[in-house]
């Protein structure tokens, strides 16, 4: 999995756990719906600016974004 995937995935995963609509955290972030919609997808690698600021919105340390869930046995 390429690291904008599990980024995106992550996102998605603390999004759902808060309750948050896509639209709701795009809007919080500063960004637009499609180009928050994208970086779930693992279709677009955000700066890391972008990253702070989605991370922020969803209070939770950036670099835990950035890590692959582990292996399955």
């Amino acid at each position: 999995m390429r690291l904008a995937e599990i980024f995106g995935a992550n996102v998605r995963k603390v999004r759902l756990k808060r309750g948050m609509t896509l639209e709701s955290l795009a809007t919080e972030a500063g960004l637009a719906y499609g180009y928050m919609g994208r970086i779930e997808r693992g279709q677009k690698n955000p700066s890391l600016d972008v990253a702070e600021r989605i991370a922020k919105v969803l209070e939770i340390d950036p670099i835990t974004l950035f890590r692959a869930p582990p292996p399955e046995r």
